[in-house]
């Protein structure tokens, strides 16, 4: 397998692998492809990583802007991410997270923030103590990770694009 930045040619393959992977989730919003594509439209879409195996994209990561508390300060939002169902449990995701974590190091970035399953991305060191909120979601599934400078608080604000999961 190998993980390498998306390119044109990649982004139907992403649009389906994102649409499969969600399909039976109960807690998407069914929106998730369609946010990419939106990302990849307003600019928002920092950093997009494809997982490749003999050729075949099985898996995706997207990062976009966030703010926090207002302000935006090289922080980034993990997700979409998602691999191909008959490819799920297999570290995909988990080198698709890591292997994003380490662009946005080398980019000078100050941290990422994520909505997501504690108990996964606990392992790559994201937490929540409480002091980032989203749209009332209980704050166990707001998380951070801390790359640089001191931890920010308030609400999380994503790119505009995921304002389609709201409608």
């Amino acid at each position: 397998m190998i993980i390498r930045p998306e390119t044109a040619a990649d982004e139907d393959a992403i649009h389906r692998i994102t649409e499969t992977a969600f399909a039976e989730a109960s807690h998407a919003s069914h929106t998730e492809a369609d946010i990419i594509r939106q990302l990849r439209k307003d600019g928002d879409l920092t950093l997009s990583l494809v997982a490749e195996e003999d050729g075949e994209i099985v898996g995706h990561i997207a990062f976009s802007p966030v703010a926090i508390g207002g302000r935006h300060d090289d922080w980034y939002g993990l997700g979409p991410v998602a691999v191909r169902p008959d490819r799920q449990r297999r570290g995909i995701g988990s080198a698709l997270v890591t292997q994003g974590l380490a662009a946005l190091r080398a980019r000078a970035a100050r941290g990422c923030a994520l909505l997501g399953d504690p108990a996964f991305y606990g392992r790559f060191g994201f937490e929540s103590d409480g002091t980032i909120t989203y749209r009332g979601l209980p704050v166990r599934y707001v998380q951070r990770l801390v790359f640089a400078s001191e931890a920010p608080y308030g609400e999380l604000t994503y790119a505009p694009a995921f304002d389609l999961a709201a409608l």
